[in-house]
């Protein structure tokens, strides 16, 4: 009996011994995923909210000073089609150019490219200010997507070099929120440069873009020191190379690693399934474009993408038409908080999408009724303030809807495929994705001068559609996606 007892003391006495060990090393992780938040976060975060900026600012633009004649508008005599023309060329930018140039960042250092593309951007942005015709503005439209292009899912593939799957969509919506708070800065940003108005001969759109555009070029600057490259080396270490340009390049853009020795070993136990596949070809690149699970993440990425940002363009614009009576500078003050419930649904909902991963879907289609709801409010409510708050229901829907795409679609092709499936699966969902981006901004509202006498009923209704088919396609999503291509020879 006694010997009984011992051995069940002893059992037990492992048990919790290993219980121990266990609370010991994940304690260690999550220090260690903490320490480098710290570092990654608030560098993406600043990165996302200068790039998403010029676009939301792009549509305040569109009315600032409007009562003064000093509108982008007014000053480039834009017709509706030249504004819908010029919003679906920045998204054919970024739909031609996403899937190459994530494919380049598989390839380069990660920092480095993801430096470029905001130094890039502001650069093209502080263009604007000597815009003066509509030719122009549809040129540069074009140009601004294209230097833009692989902005969000090359984040996505950065983020995902660090932290595991069941980590990453908090972290996604933590920088996420930066386009949230850039919209809502944008609106209250605008109302100060309107104030500006003729200041030095430039009118306040011009302004804008030129503060802009220079803080955007600094910034993009100093995230060469600021974000990590990756976490182990995979790509050619040119700190050892016989050509004394590339080694230049490499003691002065290489910044320092976030973590110590010790926590890179813990760091790399814990994520070293994501390195299991690091070389590619472009057979894997067919393979992944026709892989049945992608265009389900395309749909899902359509419909809330196209709603989201048919709002962060054309927001100031509903806002404007459902009262008349407005200011232009109040019309900028309203606009702002429908990304700060954005930013709310992110911040409650993401967290168990990352603690419940098996019920994404439920997640996601929750979150788009939401939007549905909100949709239906601003069309159909009676009196402008009770359209008005349909808005703000619409944005707390938006928030949460992308950062479950892109860490489902990184969950599902980074398994079997690994660096280069997290890179083109977050490619192709973006970049296709941003069809419903087009669909919103040119083909709808302004690309739809009809629908304003029907205070754009018909194009609300639009967006509920496609916003449908996104709840649609992550059912589907989530019946194929242990059952398509299991196994590498599929």
């Amino acid at each position: 009996m006694a010997t009984v007892m011992s051995n069940e003391d002893a059992r037990s006495g492992n048990s919790k011994l290993q219980e121990s060990q266990h609370d010991t090393y994940t304690n260690k992780l999550n220090k260690i995923y903490r320490k480098l938040d710290f570092r990654i976060i608030p560098a993406l975060w600043c990165m996302y909210f200068l790039t998403s900026f010029g676009s939301n600012c792009y549509g305040l633009t569109l009315t600032m000073n409007s009562e003064a004649g000093h509108s982008l508008a007014q000053a480039l005599k834009l017709t509706s089609k030249d504004t819908s023309t010029a919003s679906a060329l920045y998204y054919v930018g970024y739909i031609i150019f996403d899937v190459p140039m994530n494919l380049i960042m598989t390839k380069v250092s990660p920092q480095s490219w993801l430096a470029r593309i905001v130094i890039t951007v502001g650069i093209v942005y502080t263009c604007y200010h000597v815009l003066d015709n509509n030719k122009g503005l549809i040129a540069i439209r074009f140009i601004s997507g294209m230097v833009g292009a692989g902005t969000w899912p090359g984040m996505s593939y950065y983020i995902s070099l660090w932290y595991p799957n069941e980590r990453l969509t908090r972290r996604i919506g933590y920088y996420f929120t930066a386009a949230q708070i850039s919209a809502a800065v944008a609106g209250l940003v605008s109302a100060g440069f309107q104030k500006m108005d003729g200041v030095r001969g430039y009118t306040g759109w011009q302004w804008m873009y030129l503060v802009y555009g220079v803080i955007t070029i600094a910034c993009g600057i100093s995230l060469l020191w600021w974000l990590p490259d990756r976490p182990f080396k995979t790509t050619r270490d040119y700190s050892k190379s016989s050509n004394k340009f590339l080694k230049l390049y490499s003691l002065i853009f290489t910044p320092t690693h976030p973590l110590s020795a010790d926590e890179q070993e813990l760091h790399r136990e814990d994520i070293e399934e994501r390195y299991h596949l690091i070389k590619w070809t472009w057979k894997d690149v067919v393979e992944i474009i026709t892989d049945l699970r992608i265009w389900p993440l395309i749909l899902m990425y359509f419909g809330v993408v196209g709603t989201g940002f048919g709002l962060a363009v054309f927001g100031s614009t509903i806002i404007k038409t459902n009262n008349p009576n407005l200011t232009s500078i109040q019309v900028s003050l309203l606009y702002a908080p429908i990304w700060l419930f954005d930013l709310g649904g992110i911040l409650i909902i993401t967290p168990f999408a990352d603690k419940f991963k098996k019920f994404r879907a439920a997640f996601f289609s929750f979150a788009c009724l939401i939007i549905i709801c909100g949709m239906f409010v601003t069309t159909f409510a009676h009196g402008p303030w009770n359209k008005y708050a349909g808005l703000l229901i619409a944005g707390f829907g938006l928030g949460p809807t992308v950062p479950i795409c892109m860490s489902w679609s990184a969950e599902i092709f980074q398994p079997r495929y690994g660096d280069v499936g997290t890179a083109v699966s977050a490619a192709l969902v973006s970049g296709l994705g941003n069809l419903g981006s087009v669909t919103a901004t040119y083909a709808l509202y302004s690309g739809w001068p009809a629908d304003k006498a029907r205070l754009y009923k018909y194009s609300n209704m639009m967006l509920v559609v496609i916003t449908g088919a996104s709840i649609i396609a992550s059912g589907v999503c989530h019946l194929i996606k242990d059952k398509v291509r299991q196994n590498r020879n599929d």
